[in-house]
C-alpha cells in the first residue's frame, strides 16, 4: 500500500462524495427518505467495484466478443490497491471521529449532567445493553446451533446498530483476532440496515406522533447532511462561537491545522492509555501458560476519546478552552465519518452477507424491534416532558449514528422548544465512553470469545433491567405526573 494508492484512493473518494452529493439532488426519493450522501457514494463504489460491475463482466465475457470490454474492467473501476486503502481507512479515521467527539465542549460537572439529560442516560443505556441481551439469544438459540456462527455473533447487533459503520470498521481487528472474519462484513451491513432503517421508521414515528396530538406537526429538513452542518450538540454557552472563530483568523497556525494537531494529540494520549493497560494485562492475568486477554483485542478509538476528553479538561483548566472551536471538530469528525461510511459499504463483502443472510435478517430484525419498543415502551415512563423529541434522539442513535438523532429531534422539533438537543448532548459523556462505540463495545467481542456468551448475556441482562427499574422509581413519578397534567389539559381544551 504505496502512499501514492492512499493519495489516489481518497481523492477517488471525494469524487464519489461529489457524484453522490450531484444525485441526491436529482433524485427525490434520496430526498425524501434522508438517505445521506456518504451513504450513496458507498453504494456508488460498491456497484462500480469488483463485486457488482466486474462480476457483471465477467459473467458477460464469454458471450460476448473478445474486445467487448477491457480486461481491467473484469475488477470495476477500482484498482486493488485502491480498494486496499478503502478497505483500511475507515478502521483508522473512526480514531479520529471518536478523538474529536467532546473537543470543543466545555466538560461539565457530573450532577449537571445528570439533572439535564439523567432520564436520556436511562433510555440509551438500556437500549444498548438490551442489543446485547437480544443479540446473544439470538446467538445462543438459533445462530451457533442452527447457521455454525460463532457466539460472538451476538455483539454485532449493539457494534453495527449503536455503534455504526465507524465502529464497526474499527472492530474488525478484533473480528479477525477472535476468527470471525465475516463479523466485519455483517457488522457493516446490520449499520446499513440500522441508518436506512433508522431513518424510514424514525420519520414514520415523528407523522404518528403529530396524527396523535403529541408533537407540533413538524415541517423537517432536507437532508442527513444537513444536519450535520448545523451540529449544535455542544454545551449551552457556545453562541459566541463565530466571533471566537474571527479572532482565530489573525493567528500564524491556520485553525483548520491547530485542531488537526489537538485531534492527533487526544489520539495520541488514548494510544497511550491503551498501551498502559495493555502492559498491566500482560503482567497480570494476561501471563503465565494460560493468558487471559482483553484489553489486547481492544481498538483504540474508545480509548481516543477518553484521551479528547482528558484534552479538553486540561485545556478548560488552562483557560484555553475558546481556541478550540466546536464548529471545526464537527467539520474534522464530519468529514472523517464521510470517508469511514463511503469506504466501508464500498468494500463490505457481498458473499459473507449472502452465505450470512438469514441470520443478518434476525440481527436486523431483532435490533429493530427491540429499539422501536424500548423507546415507545421505556421513554414515555421516564421522561417527564417532551418525552416523544428526547426519545426520538435516542432511538436515531441507537438504530445508526448520532446525526440520526439529530435529524429525527430537528424534525419533531425544529425549533429546539423541547430542549431536546442541550441533553442530547451532555447525554453522551455519560453514555459513549461505555457503551455505542465505547470500552465495552470494544471489548464485547474479546468478552464474549474469553468467557463464553452465557456469563455475558447474564451481564447485560442485569444492567438493561437495572437501568429500566431505576429509571422508573428515579423519573417514573414525575412522568406519570405530567402525562395526567397533560391529559386533564386536553379534556379541558374545546
Amino acid at each position: 500500500m504505496s502512499v501514492e494508492a492512499v493519495f489516489w484512493a481518497v481523492l477517488l473518494l471525494a469524487l464519489l462524495l461529489i457524484a453522490a452529493r450531484i444525485l441526491r439532488q436529482r433524485t427525490r426519493i434520496f430526498r425524501r427518505y434522508f438517505i445521506p450522501s456518504s451513504l450513496i457514494a458507498g453504494g456508488l463504489g460498491l456497484l462500480l467495484g469488483p463485486q457488482v460491475l466486474g462480476a457483471g463482466i465477467r459473467g458477460l465475457r464469454p458471450h460476448l466478443p473478445a474486445p467487448a470490454f477491457p480486461e481491467l474492467l473484469e475488477r470495476g473501476l477500482f484498482p486493488d490497491a485502491v480498494l486496499q486503502v478503502w478497505g483500511t481507512l475507515p478502521g483508522l479515521l473512526i480514531n479520529v471521529v471518536f478523538a474529536a467527539l467532546l473537543l470543543g465542549k466545555p466538560i461539565p460537572g457530573i450532577r449537571t449532567v445528570w439533572r439535564t439529560a439523567g432520564p436520556q442516560v436511562v433510555v440509551g443505556q438500556t437500549i444498548a445493553w438490551g442489543q446485547y441481551v437480544v443479540g446473544l439469544l439470538l446467538a445462543l438459540v438459533v445462530l451457533t446451533p442452527v447457521f455454525g456462527l460463532p457466539p460472538m455473533a451476538g455483539a454485532l447487533i449493539e457494534i453495527g446498530f449503536e455503534g455504526g459503520h465507524g465502529t464497526a470498521a474499527g472492530m474488525r481487528p478484533a473480528f479477525e483476532a477472535v476468527g470471525f472474519d465475516e463479523g466485519y462484513d455483517l457488522a457493516v451491513a446490520l449499520a446499513t440496515a440500522g441508518l436506512v432503517g433508522g431513518v424510514l421508521i424514525g420519520t414514520g414515528l415523528v407523522n404518528w406522533a403529530a396524527r396523535r396530538g403529541i408533537i407540533e406537526p413538524p415541517e423537517g429538513l432536507d437532508s442527513l447532511d444537513e444536519v450535520r452542518l448545523h451540529d449544535d450538540t455542544a454545551a449551552p454557552g457556545d453562541l459566541a462561537e463565530l466571533r471566537r472563530e474571527r479572532a482565530r483568523e489573525g493567528q500564524p497556525t491556520d485553525p483548520l491545522s491547530l485542531h488537526l494537531g489537538i485531534v492527533a494529540l487526544a489520539i495520541g494520549v488514548g494510544w497511550l492509555l491503551r498501551e498502559g493497560l495493555v502492559l498491566i494485562e500482560t503482567l497480570t492475568w494476561g501471563a503465565g501458560d494460560d493468558p487471559l486477554v482483553i484489553l489486547g483485542y481492544v481498538p483504540l478509538f474508545p480509548l481516543a476519546m477518553l484521551g479528547g476528553v482528558g484534552v479538553q479538561i486540561v485545556v478548560d483548566r488552562m483557560g484555553w478552552g475558546g481556541q478550540v472551536s466546536r464548529r471545526l471538530m464537527n467539520r474534522i469528525s464530519g468529514a472523517s465519518l464521510d470517508l469511514i461510511i463511503v469506504g466501508a459499504v464500498a468494500t463490505v463483502s457481498l458473499q459473507a452477507i449472502g452465505t450470512h443472510f438469514v441470520p443478518f435478517l434476525l440481527l436486523a430484525g431483532g435490533g429493530i424491534i427491540w429499539s422501536l419498543s424500548a423507546v415507545l415502551l421505556l421513554a414515555p415512563r421516564v421522561i417527564p416532558t417532551h418525552w416523544f423529541e428526547r426519545g426520538a434522539g435516542d432511538f436515531g442513535q441507537s438504530m445508526g449514528v448520532t446525526v440520526t438523532g439529530l435529524l429525527l429531534m430537528r424534525v419533531a422539533d425544529p425549533e429546539n422548544h423541547s430542549g431536546a438537543l442541550e441533553s442530547f448532548g451532555y447525554k453522551q459523556l455519560l453514555f459513549e465512553p461505555v457503551v455505542g462505540g465505547g470500552l465495552f463495545t470494544g471489548s464485547s467481542v474479546a468478552l464474549i470469545a474469553a468467557f463464553g456468551p452465557e456469563p455475558i448475556l447474564v451481564l447485560t441482562l442485569t444492567l438493561t433491567l437495572f437501568w429500566i427499574v431505576f429509571g422508573l422509581l428515579a423519573f417514573g413519578k414525575e412522568a406519570r405526573a405530567n402525562r395526567r397534567a397533560e391529559r386533564e389539559v386536553g379534556l379541558r381544551e374545546p
